[in-house]
């Protein structure tokens, strides 16, 4: 463990000092584009931000080659070279993609050629457990088409996701964390070799994450681009795709006493670690009703809109800062939920616990439509969202705003006693439904 979190550090450091230069060099490249319709800042903001990931992600595996304890990995393992080549590949198309705004088709062609260097070297699904049946030997074939589809949807699931300042960043640590305890549960415990190198793979990615978070918390220094989000996407596609696809169910069976019974015991476990887009399940979700909504309309799949999840949760009221959290609520009950119900699934006090968070976080994403209104004795001491909002009088003399104050007054305790709610329009600012801009709706 000591090793693992030597190998974090060191890649949450170089990404983070990386990160200050990465964000001059942006600049100085022209790597600012125009603000876009669907953007949520305000100011152009630089990307290249990938280009610091990719320096921890390469500083992580350097430093864990030279550990004692995880150079077997290398040894005996050609996951993490073939984790280093895929990654460089869709590092290089994201690196093109923040610069010069390549069409929409080719990204996706890198991504399928970034998968394929990954499937060539070794990193591919090899079995595949399945309720009632036990753990099922994949042809080659069928190995490399599910394991390419499982890195290009988690990629752009991912990448979907990647819409407010450190969105993106935070929920892929957060689904990471959860999978690294699961990865260090089964290799540390079962003796499971298979799991080491996806241990070192979620390692590394929160790493990654936790680096470049600083600087991307709103308001956002730097973004992370189609460099950064593609990246972290396929490390955390190959580290489910590596424990998920080498274990053997020869393995499984010396814990419960048959192939069959293992896979009924294990498939709590299996399902996060078998489609990664479980354990990302807010990003998967995103993509799936994006598809939905732009063929709807008559849109192409890759046309960018305004109507992804975190923008929803900003049409509704909540300021930039509580969407952010409230997306990290929901991807740390589900991962870790995930995880928590593998180990304690026969637990009554499981379960409520997760109906009562749930019902927390219904209640935190309705929490705009309640917003209560503060007594006038207790404005002085709550955010302004809470106050009553008076009528201001331009007077030109101090009789006639003492007369204004009045009527204003007036008309306030009348709005109270009625229990009429002010009809006024709420100015465009950086709270409520008009976080984006004066219109109520996107379009």
């Amino acid at each position: 463990m000591r090793e693992y979190l030597l190998t974090l550090c060191v890649t949450a450091a170089v990404t983070y000092l990386l990160t200050g230069p990465v964000r001059k060099f942006a600049i100085a490249a022209g790597a600012m584009p125009e603000i876009r319709a669907r953007d949520v800042h305000r100011e152009p903001t630089p990307r290249l931000g990938g280009i610091a990931m990719f320096g921890g992600l390469c500083a992580g595996l350097l430093v864990a080659d030279h550990l004692a304890s995880l150079n077997g990995v290398f040894e005996l393992s050609n996951e993490p070279r073939a984790l280093l080549s895929g990654a460089a590949v869709i590092w290089l198309i994201g690196v093109l993609d923040d610069k010069f705004e390549i069409d929409a088709l080719i990204k996706l062609g890198g991504q399928f050629i970034a998968a394929g260097v990954m499937v060539m070297q070794g990193l591919t699904v090899l079995y595949l457990p399945i309720p009632g049946v036990g753990a099922v030997s994949l042809t080659q074939w069928q190995g490399n088409l599910l394991t390419v589809a499982l890195v290009v949807i988690t990629i752009n699931a991912v990448n979907f996701v990647d819409g407010l300042d450190g969105l993106a960043a935070g929920m892929v640590c957060i689904a990471t964390a959860a999978f690294f305890l699961y990865a260090y549960r089964m290799w540390f415990r079962y003796g499971i070799e298979e799991a080491a190198p996806a241990t070192l793979f979620a390692a590394i990615l929160m790493g990654m994450c936790l680096g470049f978070l600083p600087h991307n918390m709103h308001p956002a220094r730097i973004f992370m681009g189609d460099s950064g989000s593609m990246l972290i996407g396929l490390v955390l596609a190959a580290g489910a795709i590596s424990i998920t696809g080498q274990v053997d169910g020869d393995v499984l069976k010396l814990f419960t006493g048959g192939e069959r019974n293992a896979t009924h015991a294990m498939l709590p476990v299996f399902i996060p670690l078998l489609l990664p887009l479980t354990i990302i399940a807010i990003p998967f979700a995103d993509l799936v009703l994006a598809i939905v909504r732009r063929t709807w309309q008559g849109k192409s799949p890759f046309a960018a809109d305004r109507g992804h999840l975190h923008h929803r949760l900003l049409e509704i009221g909540h300021s930039h800062s509580r969407a952010v959290l409230i997306m990290y609520f929901w991807s740390a009950l589900i991962a870790f939920g995930m995880v928590a119900y593998s180990v304690a699934k026969e637990s009554m006090w499981f379960v409520l616990l997760i109906v009562a968070l749930s019902a927390l976080g219904l209640l935190l994403l309705l929490l705009p439509r309640f917003t209560p209104r503060a007594p006038r004795w207790m404005e002085a001491f709550v955010p302004p969202r809470y106050r009553r909002r008076r009528t201001q009088v331009v007077a030109s003399s101090p009789a006639a705003a003492a007369d204004g104050q009045k009527a204003s007054e007036a008309v306030d305790e009348a709005r109270d006693e009625s229990g009429e709610e002010d009809s006024a329009p709420v100015p465009a600012g950086v709270n409520g439904a008009t976080a984006v801009g004066p219109r109520s709706r996107f379009n």
